[in-house]
């Protein structure tokens, strides 16, 4: 075994790859050659690091060392002095880290527990952190009712935006008697501001295809299909790549590992239509129609792709299930509360510290994630609000800081966790600018097929925008929350459903920015 001095990670997502990574990559090996430090200095590629808007970020290891926004013009520097002499190169460093702001939580950690550390591109990586003993052990010793009794048990609830239960929606399906079930998940994030998943998959794409595989066995499903937004160029690329090396090593494709359970898993890229986020929508996609959600029932349960049963769950959700099987249901409900067991992924943004992905237990408090794992407010301007659960979420404010971020404990406060998307606002944002932002989102995704989406969600923009250049009065206020809620009743999804929240939470909270933008 090769020992080496320092471990390099080097951050390959999305955003790494528009900076140049891989260039940056080739020059840092080319300069650790000439310095004759190859055989000391180990690169590694592994996934997205937790950081948003750094560039091209490292870890160096054994020191755990965060750099962020390295260019190559910087690698000679941080050759010679880093690698070369132990000196790092201060002012390359996180300037977080420095401030010892930064808690990535990894101890505590369940789908994200390889992210960031593991290459994601190679499966004995993931074998070795422990990956596919889950699938093992339910294909060797578990009938597919004892994987659906311990996912039930666990208390897992659909981390994208409902909450079902997902052991109770797996027992729909399994008993039913069908030439061909599926699993589809759910990998169509086109909300602003959501993208915990492609992180996910980005991060450690085999934690997805064990669940996959996992839910599979359980309901009766031999064929899965991922529906991804086709904008997740590089997730698409991993998860292609994390199927052939599955497929490879028997762990997918016919009889794994011996038994009778066979799996073909695909990849469905979708065109980036938000009410395809909705099941039915999602599945009329993937059959090749319109994306326009059906008339429930029959639920995607008894009829779904191609009128098969099928389960449709969100990536983060099945993300969970193999630490379930591995370690138990009594291992996941040691975190969070009893009615929202388990962790929960949040994409911080705003004005805050440092934006970026953390993964903790349900029941954490806003203010705990925005300070502990955002390193609180950016330059110190003081807290105004927070945009919690995407597009679709509330506008909550300063006193409701220490509210804690499960479902029951915002199910008081008319909240929700949504997608996961955590936006933070200073003093100086506008809440009118924002909703506005909001409302004009919802108009431009609705798909038309019911009127009270299609002619609502056109006329809260038409409000929010008369209000917003001072024309609009105080019915115009009064007007847009009945709207609202006629949608909220009469919509025929979600997405027309979804409006009355963002704008109920701020005018109840934020009402006097309104009323100042009046025309009185």
């Amino acid at each position: 075994m090769k020992y080496y001095r320092s471990h390099v990670l080097i951050g390959i997502s999305d955003a790494a790859l528009q900076a140049g990574v891989k260039e940056f990559e080739t020059a840092l090996r080319n300069e650790l050659a000439k310095k004759n430090l190859q055989d000391e200095i180990n690169i590694l590629e592994t996934g997205p690091l937790g950081f948003f808007g750094k560039g091209i970020c490292l870890t160096v290891y054994p020191e755990n060392i965060q750099y962020t926004d390295v260019k190559i013009e910087d690698i000679a520097e941080l050759v010679e002095s880093h690698f070369l002499k132990g000196r790092p190169v201060k002012r390359l460093l996180f300037e977080e880290a420095l401030k010892g702001q930064v808690n990535f939580n990894y101890a505590n950690r369940i789908v994200l527990k390889n992210s960031g550390i593991i290459d994601p591109e190679n499966i004995e990586e993931y074998i070795g952190a422990g990956g596919y003993e889950a699938l093992e052990k339910a294909l060797l010793k578990m009938q597919p009712n004892d994987v659906i009794a311990e996912v039930k048990k666990s208390g897992l609830r659909g981390r994208g935006g409902a909450g079902f239960p997902t052991g109770l929606k797996w027992s729909f399906t399994a008993p039913i008697d069908a030439d061909q079930k599926y699993i589809v998940i759910n990998a169509d994030e086109g909300e602003p501001g959501t993208f915990k998943d492609r992180l996910i998959m980005e991060g450690d794409p085999h934690i997805l295809l064990e669940g996959i595989a996992l839910a599979a066995y359980a309901v009766g499903a031999t064929k899965a299909i991922i529906y991804i937004r086709g904008e997740y160029k590089l997730c698409i690329e991993r998860l292609r790549k994390a199927i052939a090396q599955a497929v490879e090593y028997g762990i997918l494709g016919d009889k794994i590992f011996g038994t009778e359970f066979s799996l073909a898993i695909d990849i469905k890229v979708g065109a980036g239509a938000y009410v395809c986020g909705e099941e039915t929508a999602l599945i009329e996609s993937l059959e090749g129609n319109r994306g326009n959600p059906r008339w429930k029932p029959p639920f995607p349960g008894v009829k779904g792709v191609w009128q098969k049963p099928t389960v449709v769950n969100n990536v983060e959700t099945i993300a969970n299930v193999p630490f379930i099987i591995r370690n138990g249901a009594d291992a996941f409900l040691q975190h969070g509360p009893a009615k929202s067991s388990g962790t929960k992924v949040y994409t911080l943004m705003g004005d805050i510290a440092r934006p970026g992905l953390c993964e903790v237990d349900m029941g954490t408090s806003l203010r705990t994630i925005i300070n502990e794992f955002g390193g609180g407010m950016k330059k110190g301007i003081k807290f105004k609000a927070a945009l919690v659960g995407g597009a679709a979420g509330v506008f909550l404010p300063d006193r409701m800081l220490d509210v804690n971020m499960d479902f029951e404990s915002l199910k008081e406060y008319a909240a929700v966790l949504g997608s996961g998307a955590v936006l933070v606002m200073n003093e100086n944002t506008d809440i009118v600018d924002m909703l506005w932002s909001v409302l004009r989102f919802f108009r431009h995704e609705s798909c038309g097929k019911c009127s009270p989406c299609k002619l609502g969600t056109a006329l809260l923009y038409d409000l929010i925008s008369k209000i917003k250049k001072g024309e609009g009065t105080m019915a115009d206020l009064d007007q847009m929350v009945m709207v609202a809620e006629m949608m909220q009743q009469t919509s025929f999804c979600a997405l027309g459903q979804s409006p009355i929240m963002p704008i109920k939470s701020a005018l109840d909270n934020f009402r006097y920015e309104f009323e100042a933008r009046l025309n009185k």
